[in-house]
């Protein structure tokens, strides 16, 4: 196989995959228990911008469901789209940046570094 190249998954790589496109837009609507036009809203606000089939067709991964049915709980409480999907973004981009700072901060036993200039 050519240098860069990825090997072929199998089938059970892609079962594990969270973000390998495995839903259509009529099962992804169904499991969420909403409309395609829901879905297509997500796409059009960029919050969650699925993969397309070669025919041209939405495939959505697990991850990407998970997210949809955030927006779609906060939405069912009255929240508006918009609102909502900034608010997910927002959670996201907290949670990130938390993961980030509990693996750059010293230990608790660890003393932080004496300040210079001081």
């Amino acid at each position: 196989m050519p240098e860069g190249r990825e090997e072929p998954r199998t089938a059970a790589d892609k079962f594990d995959d969270d973000h390998y496109p495995a839903y259509t837009m009529g099962r992804a609507a169904e499991m969420l228990g909403t409309t395609p036009g829901f879905l297509r809203s997500l796409d059009e606000v960029k919050l969650i911008e699925p993969q397309r089939s070669r025919g041209g067709h939405r495939r959505y991964s697990r991850h990407q469901l998970r997210i949809a049915a955030r927006v779609r709980e906060l939405v069912d409480r009255g929240t508006g789209l918009d609102a909502a999907c900034r608010i997910v973004t927002l959670e996201d981009q907290l949670r990130e940046a938390r993961e980030l700072n509990e693996k750059l901060s010293p230990p608790p036993e660890q003393e932080y570094p004496p300040l210079r200039g001081v």
